[in-house]
């Protein structure tokens, strides 16, 4: 049954990325950027999120010092590869494929859990084989926190 499923997802999304609604940001002029890394969802869909990651929730507070805190960190370390809005069209990322994900829209998905984002920043594009670089050793704990919860808010 587990197999069935797998196999109607995977179907499922090649169907979307096929009629073009789902490819890595290759919407058509005038729609909104769609690129929500279906290589890392793919990923996870496969093999789950790495176990040191997977119970991580974000323990700190939505509050503005934090929400500024996260801005300050986003505009440092993303902004140049997923833009200034989140919406993956920085000037950095024009030519990486995939693109940088569309981490505006994402990170409000139900797939977006706090541990799946903590994983994907700590990692960076590792697991999956794309161009986005670790941050585990360049942030701490809780500036990855302040970015997710930044993220949340775009």
């Amino acid at each position: 049954m587990l197999r069935f499923r797998r196999i109607a997802l995977m179907l499922t999304m090649l169907w979307f990325a096929a009629s073009g609604y789902a490819q890595m940001g290759m919407m058509g002029p005038g729609h909104m950027r769609m690129n929500m890394s279906m290589q890392r969802h793919h990923f996870v869909m496969m093999n789950g999120i790495d176990p040191k990651y997977a119970s991580k929730v974000n323990p700190l507070p939505t509050s503005a010092e934090n929400l500024g805190a996260g801005e300050h960190l986003y505009r440092q370390n993303c902004a140049s590869c997923h833009g200034i809005d989140g919406l993956g069209d920085g000037d950095a990322g024009r030519n990486l494929f995939p693109p940088p994900a569309n981490i505006a829209a994402f990170s409000k998905m139900p797939m977006a859990s706090d541990s799946y984002l903590y994983w994907t920043i700590a990692e960076g594009g590792v697991p999956i084989g794309t161009a986005m670089p670790p941050f585990k050793e360049r942030l701490k704990e809780d500036e990855i926190w302040k970015l997710i919860a930044y993220l949340r808010a775009l």
